[in-house]
């Protein structure tokens, strides 16, 4: 799995908001949360480009970047990830963490109840 610093996932974000997308556009994404600097957001794209994470393609003077992953897969990733470091890889101690701590909402209880159900009724 392609590791992605905090910053690399913002931009990467904001591309996978709309794409492909020129770094022009990007950076006007971006623009509205973060006061990064033109060239950050450049630098950042020819990381991403390095790792794995974007690729693009030249047209006269613009680098035009779509992303090699969908958001899905990379959130499903990290989060098996994060789940098996911290966790070793049991999800219920995640969720009773947040229950015991008062931050899941009734919306976040009833979303799990959902799933867990459609997962029951497929094992049958």
């Amino acid at each position: 799995m392609i590791e992605l610093s905090k910053a690399e996932f913002e931009v990467l974000d904001a591309l996978w908001q709309d794409y492909p997308a020129t770094a022009s556009q990007i950076i006007a994404r971006l623009s509205d949360e973060k006061q990064w600097h033109e060239k950050t957001i450049k630098t950042l794209l020819g990381r991403l480009v390095k790792k794995g994470a974007l690729s693009f393609e030249k047209e006269g003077r613009l680098y035009i970047y779509t992303p090699c992953m969908e958001r899905a897969d990379y959130t499903q990733k990290e989060s098996q990830n994060f789940i098996e470091r911290f966790f070793s890889g049991r999800i219920a101690p995640l969720v009773s963490g947040f229950a015991k701590s008062e931050q899941l909402s009734q919306q976040d209880i009833n979303e799990l109840k959902k799933v867990i159900d459609d997962w029951e009724k497929q094992q049958k």
